[in-house]
């Protein structure tokens, strides 16, 4: 099973009308999952300045605002609600750094091959993989993804899907992606006395297939994932089978 099932409510989070009409209703800015503050040692480690990046499914976040502070140079957004466009374009008409575009991720097609140095997903995949035909989606929006990075280019996953539900479909030939798995823990999450803030900024170990090994205990049990999946030249073998379910 491939769809977010048991994280998923009766909302279809890949429909624009649903989108809409929620920005439409709540207004203001909201940031899924984590700050730039919290993503910032990761983004700067794979990411400079002077990247052209994609912000994909920005909706109403500040974090493309937070990197423009931080001297990024160009981020391009897009979402699939008009609403949070018209509105993000109005708020930073005079920020030349940030372009707003309304755009549907499973097609990108606006933009040629190898466009962008970056790709930063907070929530749009796992978005897709609540609506319906999830896998139909994700696989759409991961093609395009990769067509859209020079050879080089990362794509920054951060999902709370841990890698039993991300690594197949993240993990397939035709993408060219070698991946470094990062775990953060969730905004307010009181660590242990001693613990380290470098130890999250260190990748965690996989297995051959690209899952957490045996015994492997999170630290707090709703972490968030960071899947940092860098485009190589060469086709990177693929443990998963590709069966009709991906498709």
């Amino acid at each position: 099973m491939y769809r977010d099932v048991s994280t998923c409510n009766t909302y279809n989070y890949g429909d624009a009308l649903y989108w809409d009409a929620r920005y439409v209703q709540e207004g203001g800015s909201f940031d899924w999952y984590q700050r730039y503050s919290d993503l910032r040692p990761y983004v700067r480690r794979y990411l400079p300045p002077s990247s052209r990046v994609l912000m994909v499914g920005c909706g109403n976040a500040v974090m493309s605002e937070d990197m423009v502070k931080d001297g990024y140079e160009e981020l391009v957004n897009i979402d699939i609600s008009s609403v949070a466009i018209d509105v993000m374009r109005r708020k930073y008409a005079n920020i030349p750094q940030l372009k707003y575009m309304q755009m549907d991720v499973r097609d990108m097609s606006f933009f040629p091959d190898e466009s962008f140095d970056g790709v930063i997903d907070k929530g749009t995949l796992d978005s897709l993989m609540c609506g319906t035909d999830a896998p139909l989606s994700a696989t759409q929006m991961l093609g395009e993804v990769s067509r859209l990075l020079k050879p080089g280019g990362i794509y920054m996953l951060i999902t709370y899907g841990d890698p039993t539900v991300r690594m197949p479909h993240l993990n397939r030939p035709v993408y060219k992606w070698k991946i470094t798995l990062y775990i953060i823990p969730r905004p307010g999450f009181q660590r242990p006395a001693g613990c380290s803030l470098d130890s999250y900024l260190e990748p965690v170990p996989t297995t051959e297939k690209g899952l957490l090994p045996p015994g492997f205990t999170l630290e707090d049990p709703e972490s968030h994932y960071i899947y940092v999946c860098i485009k190589t030249e060469e086709t990177i073998s693929m443990p998963f089978p590709l069966s009709g379910d991906l498709l």
